[in-house]
């Protein structure tokens, strides 16, 4: 009987600060455009950060990192982001703030080590046993339920895929049955079912469709129905220590989750990854780790992290600081940024500036967009306006309360309101000060 594994079903959708990033936005001869991959402005950032980038596909990058120095809200995280996303559409992108390193329940070192081998991936192919057609005919058969006898469910299924070859009918258990009755497979979708697991996958349709929610138009697929196809996955240098930590017995069954992993384990996992690479099994895929608010590091984290960036599974390392001068944390030592001079040496420092009026209005029309909020050109202008006197993340950010309060097209007075409601740092802080000057 396959096993299948079922996935919880998410009930809301989050659109990230981040998410329409697609990456650098730089043309073939490495010039920043105006507006492109989502990134806006940020010409002479995003023109260094693509060098960067050169360098690192052609390896030149080893013991090296990358600092984004600039004001909040200029965009240090979306250049990280657009890097990674240069790099490549499967790699693996990591974010933490320096904050987080402090815990009660992990060293510090432990959870930068956990960091540094979740940015790493390992591309592995095999080769796998599967049904793959159009689904010509679906028959569900259906039972009792075996504790109410009102409900009826699947028992089992009678499906005929086809391909321009061949055709095939196949009877499939209750597990199956479910997948396609709770993936909304019907006649004429394109499928494939992983004949050892027994999982099912939809691809596409080959019927021609009306709608407002289209599939994925493809082709009839060639060949026998039951074939031998090759898959490639990603997964993280974490993943594999995690996964042999927990086979280590049955009290790391249970208490796995919260255990910091042996040394000895990941030893074994990187033994086992350069094996695969060797035999042409696998490919290493190094990917980013972004630590914001790095100041908030202390001497002992940034020690840890020099030594880490000279390994040789080390991922691309990208601070972000906007701090000028200040003390490195755990010493009464001033220095650039909070940064031991010698980790300092190691990194090429990227300046953010703050974002122009034209900018962030394009960056407004963007987030709107991506939210799914209508606007008019007041409102955007208007919106444009705070940006440039308070902070671009001031204006976006009143974006949602003013559809809220919109309730369809948001206009400037909608925006206007919001601004009633919710303050910006400047008058949050001329409010608090009237009031100081009220009690003395």
């Amino acid at each position: 009987m396959p096993l299948i594994e079922e996935v919880a079903k998410i009930s809301f959708e989050r659109v990230g600060s981040h998410s329409h990033i697609k990456g650098l936005g730089l043309d073939e001869s490495g010039k920043a455009k105006f507006m492109a991959d989502g990134m806006v402005g940020q010409v002479k950032a995003r023109e260094a950060a693509g060098i960067a980038v050169e360098l690192i596909k052609k390896g030149k990058f080893a013991g090296k990192g990358i600092l984004l120095v600039g004001p909040t809200g200029s965009g240090k995280t979306a250049i990280a982001m657009g890097i990674a996303k240069e790099l490549g559409e499967d790699v693996p992108f990591v974010q933490i703030a320096g904050s987080e390193i402090y815990s009660a329940e992990m060293k510090k070192t432990e959870f930068l080590k956990q960091a540094l081998r979740r940015a790493i991936g390992v591309r592995i192919s095999e080769e796998k046993k599967v049904y793959e057609g159009a689904l010509e005919k679906i028959e569900i058969r259906r039972t009792k339920h075996p504790f109410n006898p009102y409900v009826e469910i699947p028992e089992s299924a009678l499906i005929t895929l086809k391909t321009k070859d061949d055709k095939k009918t196949i009877k499939v258990g209750r597990e199956i049955a479910y997948q396609l009755l709770e993936g909304g497979i019907e006649e004429g979708d394109v499928i494939q079912i992983d004949a050892e697991t027994g999982r099912v996958s939809k691809i596409g349709t080959v019927k021609e469709e009306e709608g407002l929610f289209l599939k994925r138009k493809v082709n009839l697929p060639s060949g026998p129905v039951l074939k031998i196809k090759e898959f490639t996955y990603t997964v993280t240098l974490h993943d594999l220590d995690v996964v042999n930590a927990r086979s280590g017995g049955i009290f790391s069954l249970f208490f796995g989750g919260g255990m910091e992993i042996n040394d000895d384990i990941r030893q074994r996992v990187d033994e086992a990854v350069k094996g695969w690479v060797e035999e042409g099994k696998a490919i290493l895929v190094p990917g980013v780790l972004f630590i914001d608010e790095c100041h908030m590091l202390d001497i002992e984290a940034f020690s840890f992290l020099a030594r880490a960036m000279e390994g040789e599974l080390a991922p691309i390392l990208i601070l972000a600081t906007n701090r000028g001068r200040t003390r490195i944390r755990g010493t009464d030592i001033e220095a650039p940024h909070g940064i031991p001079i010698d980790m300092l040496d190691r990194l090429l420092i990227i300046n953010t500036e703050p974002y122009k009026r034209d900018e962030v209005r394009e960056i407004v029309k963007i987030r709107a967009s991506e939210e799914g909020i209508e606007i008019s050109e007041d409102a955007i202008e208007y919106l444009a306006e705070l940006g440039e006197k308070t902070s671009l993340r001031y204006a976006v950010q009143l974006l949602a309360p003013a559809s809220v309060l919109a309730r369809g097209m948001v206009e400037k007075e909608h925006i206007e309101k919001a601004k009633e409601y919710f303050a910006d740092i400047r008058r949050s802080i001329s409010f608090v000060e009237n009031l100081e000057g009220m009690l003395s």
